[in-house]
């Protein structure tokens, strides 16, 4: 009986890391095009889209709608962008930013477990 929960613990705990830290992986990338604005729905948790394109030197705004009333959905941090905004529940909440340098940049909640990945060329 202890392995038949044992197996299911360990089951458990691979869905957990495959939702919080694996199931964004492959989906597209949103592509910012001509200053136009990305709606990013925070909700079940996950970002959707959870991949974000633009250029360097380009005005990006994103609106965030958080439909999820957790607590870990009322933050997104940019990170290495020094950006942060509170998202209340049932709003959408403008986002704008201007990244200057080609890279790779994470979005998360406070906790970091609703992850997005901001790609900048």
């Amino acid at each position: 009986m202890s392995v038949l929960i044992n197996v299911a613990g360990l089951a458990l705990m691979a869905l957990i890391v495959w939702w919080f830290w694996l199931s964004s992986k492959g989906r597209p990338a949103k592509r910012a095009e001509g200053g136009g604005a990305i709606d990013i729905v925070v909700d079940d948790g996950v970002y959707e889209p959870s991949v974000i394109e633009t250029n360097a030197g380009d005005t990006l705004t994103l609106r965030f709608e958080r439909r999820d009333a957790s607590p870990c959905a009322e933050q997104v941090i940019f990170h290495k962008l020094d950006v942060s905004e509170t998202l209340p529940v049932g709003e959408k909440t403008t986002v704008t930013l201007t990244p200057e340098t080609p890279g790779t940049y994470r979005f998360t909640c406070q906790m970091q477990m609703y992850q997005g990945t901001l790609i900048v060329h």
